[in-house]
């Protein structure tokens, strides 16, 4: 395949129509996705939509089960919770079909058509919300414009909304331009990126197996529009995890020595944590981010709770520093006659894009859209996209992450400290909607690309 990205003329204008076409519908489906933000694993109202449109344009659609193995689910919400958001998604609008084989919390979605014997192209969309009040300042664009979170609980403030959007302007514009086209095109909606929680299941989902060529993009704040990462690379490797700490009550006055103290427990293994050593072969980090416990001042505390992760610069690093951590909770509740229940609440290891793919994308967005392009290899986060170009790599395929810049500001990449960008994860983030049809711009022409007959 020629890295030089030559679209015919007539194609690459047709494209260019289609994008500017359906620039109006990507910042609805965005504001629409944003102003019914969903949490991890309970997207049903995103995910049913986003199936219903994919069927209507005549992708075969897997979902649920189908795509999402209920095993490698990780962090899932309580059942109550499940329930009480599927049912809130049935009365937003949700498709009922779609909703029924969702249930449970099963929102990832499949897309797929095969034109002709060719490689097999997926791109990957992450759908999720995150756990967020949202801003109601009226400084706050969402909050002004009338798009802001309906939802206490959630708030699109990692920019998924816009990734959802763009999957489905993109599915709209291969499907016009699919005779120019060969091999298989695959869609892949994935729910609960945020705490690295949904890939893994749909990995072990197999929908991934025999993808020859896979791209996946994230919006950028602190770039400008226009500029972009062709291959981010450099994620740590991370596992997140929950600890409960069982013990024994007691009259903290009258039978003090008759308790079992979780609480010091917890403590005990939160100090001891963060006094881990690190390690001369790579960047380590550990983090306990929640501590709680207790039910009366008087009483022993019989339970605690922890809420912690590790990452490491390479996976090998990471499962060290998960091993220590496990040592240390075990070691610090046997201190105090206690015991423990582990949760393993997500979990991605460290992955690079492929150089020889982000060169053509780098290619095609320079020579096709006139975009500025930079590289970015220390990521220093965690995606679980990771887990899915292991994959594709591991059986000899291809896979790029780009970053798209979207500053709502216009910030470019060499300004990055500039103090008006938005980052992502607060209550105030917002991004360039231009960035939505760049997004889809850029990924079409690189399906093109590699498929071209």
């Amino acid at each position: 395949m020629d890295p030089e990205a030559n679209v015919a003329s007539d194609v690459k204008a047709r494209i260019a129509e289609l994008v500017r076409a359906i620039e109006p519908r990507l910042t609805a489906d965005r504001r629409d996705f944003h102003k019914h933000a969903e949490t991890g694993w309970t997207e049903f109202r995103t995910a049913s939509i986003i199936a219903e449109r994919l069927t209507g344009l005549g992708y075969d659609v897997r979902m649920g089960r189908e795509v999402c193995s209920a095993a490698e689910r990780m962090g899932l919400p309580s059942d109550d919770v499940l329930e009480a958001r599927w049912v809130r998604a049935a009365a937003e609008g949700a498709d009922p079909a779609a909703l029924d084989r969702m249930r449970g919390g099963f929102t990832g979605v499949v897309g797929e058509w095969r034109a002709s014997d060719g490689p097999i192209v997926a791109l990957r969309f992450d759908i999720d919300a995150l756990p967020l009040f949202e801003s109601s300042l009226e400084t706050h664009r969402p909050a002004a414009e009338g798009f802001a979170s309906i939802h206490p609980e959630a708030c699109h403030a990692c920019g998924h909304d816009g990734h959802a959007a763009v999957g489905l302007a993109i599915a709209a514009i291969l499907q016009s331009i699919r005779s120019d086209l060969r091999g298989t095109v695959r869609l892949i909606f994935q729910p609960a990126e945020e705490g690295v929680r949904g890939a893994r299941s749909m990995v072990a989902g197999g929908v991934l197996d025999d993808v020859d060529v896979l791209f996946g993009h994230h919006v950028v704040t602190g770039c400008a529009v226009g500029e972009i990462f062709p291959g981010m690379g450099g994620y740590a490797a991370t596992r997140k995890f929950d600890v409960a700490f069982h013990g024994a009550p007691a009259h903290a006055g009258g039978s003090p020595e008759g308790g079992h103290n979780a609480l010091l427990a917890a403590a005990t293994a939160t100090l001891h944590l963060h006094a881990l050593p690190r390690h001369r072969d790579g960047f380590t980090r550990i983090n306990v981010g929640q501590l709680s416990g207790g039910s009366g001042r008087n009483i022993i505390p019989a339970r605690a709770h922890l809420v912690a992760e590790v990452r490491g610069e390479t996976t090998e690093l990471c499962e060290t520093m998960h091993d220590r951590a496990m040592n240390v909770i075990a070691a610090a509740a046997d201190m105090y006659g206690c015991t423990t229940t582990v949760r393993a609440m997500g979990a991605a290891g460290t992955a690079d894009s492929d150089p020889e793919l982000a060169d053509r994308v780098r290619a095609i967005a320079a020579q096709e859209l006139n975009a500025s392009c930079f590289d970015l290899h220390k990521m220093g986060g965690s995606e679980d996209f990771t887990e899915m170009m292991l994959r594709v790599q591991a059986r000899g395929g291809l896979a790029t992450n780009i970053g798209i810049g979207a500053d709502l500001h216009g910030v470019r990449f060499e300004d990055a400290r500039d103090e008006r960008i938005l980052l992502a994860h607060t209550d105030i983030y917002d991004f360039d909607e231009r960035a939505l049809a760049f997004a889809a711009h850029l990924l079409v022409l690189a399906v093109h690309h590699v498929t071209i007959p």
